[in-house]
């Protein structure tokens, strides 16, 4: 039999690459949706390699966490990446993301156990969630960013907007909640991931953490609050490439030895470094100066642990910084 894998979330940026390199590895994938009646997210998944012989579309909405039972039913492991971003205010179950984030793991996790397959669960963090701020209060860091590093719950620094207050809260509070069930029924990673940069599988919609990687050069500043706001969260900001976080979210599911928190990111830099490094490598770009500021800030990555559990990352920063801005342009050719 082939060994099939629930992947929740499934059409995302990541979690759709996700899918198609687990399909090319020969598993069998349960792929989870919102709705089954988007035919854009579906056709394009069930148009990957492979999809037609071993992808299984379940629907199931994180505001209903119950739903995933079904697409988890009959799998060796998880990987959960879906997780609420916008609160949905039709909920009367959840009264912001927060709950919304925390009672999903809950619910997967369970389903996991009770479902008698599933020995591993993977579940996709953010560096939102590992800030190195020793109490919430801008500028007061830590030496270095590693896996002892938690957000605090109450912060108070720049760039702060509601909606990247509470994605930052539900992320930090779901990955604490699923590690509770890493122990003998269940053995649980959690992949602290940073910005994901890189090319898409997406033919027409850019995908989110692209264009916040991308703000200076594009004169986005909206998107450019939220790149300040990761800086002055982690010191600086953590970013790997899409196709290193596949291979890790895998790597991990195939080696049982490895449980706990990974962070995940290949090169942690400054903005001022990023819009440096864009011009340098892509001399036609330009970036105005009121989206460069160097925050002369020293702080180190601090984690190895991924590497040091035999992970290799393949992709260099100016790797990924030509192929968020080779998407970029590609989606924008093509609309």
């Amino acid at each position: 039999m082939k060994r099939a894998v629930c992947v929740t979330g499934g059409a995302g940026f990541l979690a759709s690459s996700i899918v198609k390199q687990l399909l090319e590895k020969g598993y069998t994938v349960h792929a989870t949706l919102r709705n089954l009646g988007d035919e854009s997210k579906v056709g394009f998944l069930k148009g990957l390699p492979f999809a037609q012989e071993n992808l299984v579309l379940f629907q199931a909405d994180i505001y209903s966490p119950d739903d995933f039972k079904a697409a988890i039913q009959g799998c060796e492991a998880v990987i959960h990446l879906a997780t609420p971003f916008l609160h949905n205010p039709d909920s009367s179950q959840y009264k912001n993301t927060s709950e919304a984030a925390v009672a999903g793991v809950k619910s997967i996790a369970e389903s996991c156990i009770s479902s008698g397959t599933v020995k591993r669960l993977i579940y996709t963090a953010s560096i939102v969630g590992a800030s190195p701020l020793k109490d919430g209060t801008a500028g007061n860091y830590k030496e270095s960013m590693d896996e002892t590093c938690w957000t605090p719950l109450t912060l108070s620094i720049p760039y702060s907007c509601d909606l990247m207050m509470d994605y930052t809260s539900s992320k930090t509070l779901a990955e604490k909640q699923v590690l509770k069930y890493n122990g003998e029924k269940l053995e649980v990673v959690t992949l602290a991931c940073g910005l994901v940069g890189g090319d898409s599988l997406m033919k027409s919609t850019f995908p989110s953490s692209i264009v916040p990687l991308l703000s200076q050069f594009l004169k986005d500043k909206l998107n450019y609050q939220i790149l300040r706001f990761l800086e002055e969260l982690n010191g600086k900001i953590p970013i790997v490439h899409v196709q290193d976080v596949t291979s890790a979210h895998i790597f991990c599911m195939e080696n049982s030895a490895i449980n706990g928190r990974f962070l995940c990111a290949s090169a942690f830099l400054k903005s001022f470094e990023i819009a440096t490094l864009l011009q340098t490598c892509h001399p036609e770009i330009k970036i105005d100066d009121e989206f460069i500021e160097d925050s002369k800030r020293e702080i180190k990555w601090g984690s190895s642990k991924l590497e040091e559990a035999g992970f290799e990352f393949k992709y260099n920063t100016q790797q990924i910084l030509s192929d968020s801005l080779q998407c970029f342009r590609r989606i924008s050719n093509a609309k």
